[in-house]
C-alpha cells in the first residue's frame, strides 16, 4: 500500500492534472500563508509597541522594536492580511474542488481501464475470480477513492510543496529556530512510518473481510432458492450474520488505529511547536529578538508541521481506497488474476504452430492450467460438413479444448487451429440487460432483425420479440429459453460472418426432448450448409445424432505432479461412429 502509487498517474490521466494544477494551487496557498503572517505580526507590533514603549524604556527593550512599522501603517496592514487570508481561503477551496472533481473522472477512468483490460482477455482468465469480488473492487472498491482524493491528495500536495517553503522561510528569517524545526521535524514522519504499517495491517485485514462478505451474501441470494427448498436459510443468515458481525470488529480496529495515530501525531507536533515557542520567548524577555520577527516566526511556525500532521490522519481515511486501488490496478495489468494457461510443458517446449486445414483441426494438443494438465494430448479433426460430438466425463477437459479452438487458453504443446471464423456458445448462456435483439446480434452495433428472427424461429422461440428488454444478466427468461437465445446468437454470428465453424457446448442441458430436437436439426443443418460443427454434449439424443463422436477421457498428469500409482494413460481417445 503507497501513499502515491505511480500506476495511478499512468491509467488515470486526470489524476496528473489534480497533481499538477493541486501544486499551483498549494505554492499560491503558502505564499498566501507567509504574506498573511508577515502583515498580521507587522499590525500586532505596530499596536503593541506604543502601549508598551514606556516599560521597554524602563527596562531596556534591546532589539525587541526593530523593525516595528508606525501606528499610521496600520490600515494597509490589515489589508494586506485580509487579501493574504482572502487567497488562502480561495486557494484551499480551490485545491478541495479540484480534488473532488478529479475523484470523480479518475474512478471512471479506472473503472473504464479496468473493464477494458477485462473485456480484451479471455473469459478464462477470471473464470477463478468470483463475481462478487469483481462487483465489490470496481464498485465499492473504487468509490472508496473518493476519501483518498477528497482528503489525502491536498494534504500530500501540501506537504510536499508547502513544507520545504515553509521551513526554508523560517531559516531565512530566523536561523536557530529553522534549525530547531529541522531536529525536531523528523520525529512526525517517523510516527507516520510506524504507524502507517500498523493500518496497512488492519485495513487490508478489513478490505478482505469485505469481500468475503459481498461473496457470501452473493452466493446466499443465488441459492436462496434451494436453501428455502432444504429449510436451510437460517443457517446462512446465520453465516451471514458471523460475517458481518466480524466486518464491524475489523472496522472498529481501523477506527482505533486511526483515533491513535491523530492522537500521537498531534502530539508530536505540539511538542514541536512548544520548543521553538520557548526559545523565541525566551530571546524576546531578553531583549535579544525583534517582536515582528518574533511574532511572524510564531505564526509561520504551526503551519510548518500542519501540512505532515494532516497528511498522515489523512491517510487513514484513504486506506480503503487505497487497498482496493491495488486490486484494481492488478486487474488492468492482469497481475492478480488466475493464470489459466501455463506455457511450456516439463521439457521446455511449447505449442506447435497451428496448420490451417479445413474445418476444426486438433492434433496432440495438450492444455495445462498451472502445474495441472487439463486435457490430452488429444487429435482429432472435424471437417466441412461434418456433426462431430466431443464426449467424455466431467474433468476429461471438453470445453478446455473448446476454449483453446477459440483462443481463449493457448496448447502447452500440439495445436488447435481452425480454418475461419467461429461462431460459438458457451455452457452459460451470457445474457446481458437489453433487448433480444441486442442479445442474439451481441458485438454487431446494427444488428440485422431480420436474421436475428430466422434464428430464433429455428430454434422454437417464435413467440419471443425482437424488442422485448431482459433484465440484468437476462433475466425474464427462463432457463431453457435463455440457452436457445444464446444457440441463436451463434447460429446469427455463424450468418453474419460466414463462420467455417461451429462449436456449442453443453447445447441441451436445460432443454426438453422437444427443444434438444430442434438443436439437432440446427446442428445438423448447419453442418449440410458447410460449416464444420462440433457439440460437446453428455446427452444420448445428441450423441446419436452425431456424424461421429469424440470421446476423451481424463488427462495423466505428469510425473512431477501426480501420484506414482497414475493409471496407464488416459488422454488416448476413442473415435466411434
Amino acid at each position: 500500500m503507497k501513499p502515491l502509487d505511480p500506476r495511478l498517474l499512468r491509467f488515470a490521466g486526470a489524476a496528473r492534472t489534480v497533481f499538477a494544477l493541486g501544486a499551483l494551487l498549494g505554492v499560491v496557498r503558502t505564499v498566501a500563508i507567509i504574506a498573511w503572517s508577515w502583515f498580521l505580526a507587522q499590525a500586532i507590533a505596530a499596536v503593541a509597541i506604543p502601549v508598551y514603549e514606556g516599560i521597554w524604556d524602563s527596562a531596556g527593550a534591546g532589539q525587541v522594536a526593530e523593525g516595528v512599522y508606525a501606528p499610521s501603517s496600520l490600515p494597509w496592514l490589515a489589508a494586506g492580511a485580509l487579501a493574504a487570508a482572502a487567497v488562502r481561503a480561495l486557494s484551499g477551496w480551490g485545491m478541495d474542488l479540484l480534488a473532488a472533481r478529479g475523484a470523480v473522472k479518475v474512478k471512471a477512468q479506472l473503472r473504464s481501464a479496468a473493464l477494458d483490460a477485462l473485456d480484451a482477455r479471455s473469459p478464462e482468465a477470471t473464470a477463478g475470480m468470483p463475481d462478487a469480488k469483481l462487483a465489490t473492487i470496481l464498485g465499492r472498491g473504487l468509490d472508496a477513492l473518493d476519501g483518498y482524493f477528497s482528503g489525502y491528495v491536498p494534504q500530500f500536495i501540501l506537504a510536499v510543496v508547502a513544507t520545504p517553503i515553509l521551513v526554508a522561510t523560517v531559516l531565512f528569517s530566523d536561523l536557530l529556530s529553522g534549525i530547531t524545526v529541522l531536529l525536531v521535524f523528523p520525529v512526525i514522519p517517523l510516527f507516520m512510518v510506524l504507524i502507517g504499517l500498523a493500518t496497512q495491517s488492519v485495513q487490508g485485514k478489513q478490505w478482505d473481510q469485505l469481500q468475503r462478505l459481498s461473496s457470501s451474501f452473493l452466493d446466499v441470494v443465488e441459492g436462496l432458492p434451494t436453501l428455502k427448498i432444504f429449510r436451510r436459510e437460517k443457517r446462512q443468515a446465520a453465516r451471514i450474520e458471523r460475517e458481518t458481525d466480524e466486518y464491524r470488529s475489523r472496522t472498529m480496529k481501523v477506527l482505533r488505529v486511526t483515533f491513535l495515530s491523530g492522537f500521537v501525531l498531534d502530539l508530536a507536533g505540539t511538542f514541536s511547536i512548544a520548543l521553538v515557542a520557548v526559545t523565541v520567548g525566551t530571546r524576546l524577555v531578553a531583549g535579544e529578538f525583534p517582536l515582528a520577527l518574533g511574532l511572524f516566526v510564531l505564526l509561520v511556525l504551526p503551519e510548518v508541521f500542519v501540512p505532515i500532521r494532516q497528511v498522515g490522519a489523512a491517510f487513514h481515511d484513504s486506506t480503503e481506497g487505497l487497498a482496493a486501488s491495488e486490486d484494481v490496478f492488478a486487474l488492468i495489468e492482469g497481475t492478480a488474476l488466475p493464470t489459466a494457461i501455463a506455457h511450456g510443458d516439463a521439457e521446455g517446449g511449447h505449442a506447435a504452430p497451428a496448420v490451417a486445414l479445413p474445418g476444426l483441426s486438433v492434433a496432440d494438443a495438450r492444455i495445462v492450467r498451472g502445474e495441472r494438465v487439463v486435457a490430452g494430448p488429444v487429435s482429432f479433426a472435424v471437417g466441412p460438413g461434418e456433426f462431430v460430438a466431443l464426449a467424455g466425463p466431467s474433468g476429461a477437459g471438453k470445453s478446455s479444448i473448446l476454449a483453446a479452438a477459440l483462443g481463449f487458453v493457448e496448447p502447452d504443446s500440439g495445436s488447435v487451429a481452425a480454418s475461419g471464423p467461429i461462431a460459438w456458445a458457451g455452457q452459460q448462456a451470457g445474457l446481458v440487460q437489453g433487448t433480444i435483439l441486442e442479445n442474439v446480434g451481441l458485438g454487431n452495433a446494427n444488428p440485422d432483425p431480420t436474421l436475428a428472427r430466422h434464428a430464433l424461429d429455428r430454434l422454437g422461440l417464435h413467440d419471443l420479440q425482437l424488442d422485448r428488454v431482459l433484465g440484468a444478466l437476462g433475466s425474464g427468461l427462463s432457463g431453457g429459453q435463455a440457452q436457445r437465445v444464446s444457440i441463436a446468437r451463434a447460429l446469427y454470428r455463424a450468418a453474419d460472418v460466414s463462420a467455417e465453424v461451429l462449436l456449442l457446448d453443453e447445447p441441451s442441458s436445460a432443454l426438453d426432448a422437444g427443444s434438444e430436437a430442434l438443436v439437432i436439426d440446427v446442428a445438423r443443418a448447419e453442418a449440410q450448409a458447410g460449416r464444420a460443427v462440433l457439440v460437446v454434449s453428455h446427452r444420448p439424443a445428441l450423441l446419436d445424432a452425431a456424424d461421429r463422436i469424440v470421446e476423451i477421457t481424463p488427462a495423466v498428469q505428469d510425473s512431477a505432479a501426480a501420484p506414482a500409482t497414475a493409471a496407464a494413460p488416459a488422454s488416448d481417445q476413442e473415435v466411434r461412429p
